[in-house]
């Protein structure tokens, strides 16, 4: 991506927008999407499983095919819907919100509105829409459009009720060495920004069940999840999967901004947990 601003300006002011401007989105704008989402190379996870988006155009929330697609009154003139289908387990779901992310820091790019949504939409409608094949699940959708530059109160407030300016302190997410001693900003070396860009994430409810480990050496930072008990469990799905990949996008799209080269792997280290809640995602290793 080659714009006026550096992914991590983006990814800093990146915010959920869900009230948009009643403009259609440009057909520069739409070329650019499609031929993104249309690119099999973009929809691989850094662990090899592949996804799918599908970019629905509607009026009045109403597609082609003419089916009404619900968002619970949380969204106000969306002029599009970009849908994610993948399958329902644990490293799909990490792997494909990794890939959705980064189309978002894209369209945030072209100063295109979105929403992450994984919880607030009529599922049903959108099945209806794009005819899931067998095993496919969308696991999240997010509108798209122009923001409306006169955010609404009931944005406001949703803001404020989920606490999305409100983001945990370093000494809340991320440890040094072990989990006993949390991670000291000062003291992160290389991987400062990026791990910061991790703690400026979109996550569901603003929960940021993200939870980092960096080795004494500075040379590798382990992902965990801290799953919230019982949050997504009516939704035959863990959202917070979709956090961590968000988590691990944000991570490596400051890595290569700031040329520091790595890889990831699952390579389960032997760490004492703090709780039962905590599980072991992934790792990044400079190289």
């Amino acid at each position: 991506m080659s714009y006026n601003q550096s992914t991590l300006e983006t990814m800093k002011k990146r915010q959920s927008i869900r009230t948009f401007d009643t403009l259609n989105i440009k057909d520069s704008h739409l070329k650019i999407i499609h031929d993104y989402i249309n690119n099999e190379d973009n929809l691989v996870g850094p662990f090899g499983s592949k996804g799918c988006i599908k970019l629905i155009q509607v009026t009045n929330n109403v597609s082609d095919k003419g089916i009404k697609l619900g968002t619970y009154g949380f969204i106000k003139n969306p002029q599009a819907y970009l849908v994610g289908v993948t399958e329902n387990n644990k490293y799909s779901l990490v792997e494909f919100a990794y890939t959705f992310q980064k189309l978002v820091i894209l369209l945030t790019e072209l100063e295109i509105g979105t929403c992450w949504m994984g919880g607030t939409f009529n599922r049903n409608s959108f099945e209806q829409e794009i005819q899931l094949g067998e095993g496919d699940f969308i696991p999240c959708i997010t509108p798209i459009g122009y923001p409306n530059q006169k955010q609404r109160v009931f944005d406001k407030a949703l803001r404020y009720v989920v606490k999305a300016d409100n983001k945990k302190p370093w000494d809340k997410l991320f440890y040094d060495s072990t989990f006993d001693v949390p991670l000291d900003k000062q003291k992160a070396g290389l991987l400062e920004e990026p791990i910061e860009m991790v703690r400026l994430g979109p996550s569901a409810s603003n929960k940021q069940p993200w939870r980092l480990l960096l080795t004494n050496d500075r040379k590798v930072c382990h992902f965990y999840i801290e799953h919230t008990p019982n949050y997504s469990s009516k939704l035959g799905y863990d959202m917070q999967l979709l956090d961590l990949g968000i988590a691990m996008c944000q991570f490596e799209s400051a890595c290569k901004e700031l040329d520091i080269k790595g890889r990831w792997s699952v390579e389960k280290p032997d760490m004492l947990l703090p709780n039962e809640q905590t599980e072991y995602i992934a790792s990044w290793e400079i190289l």
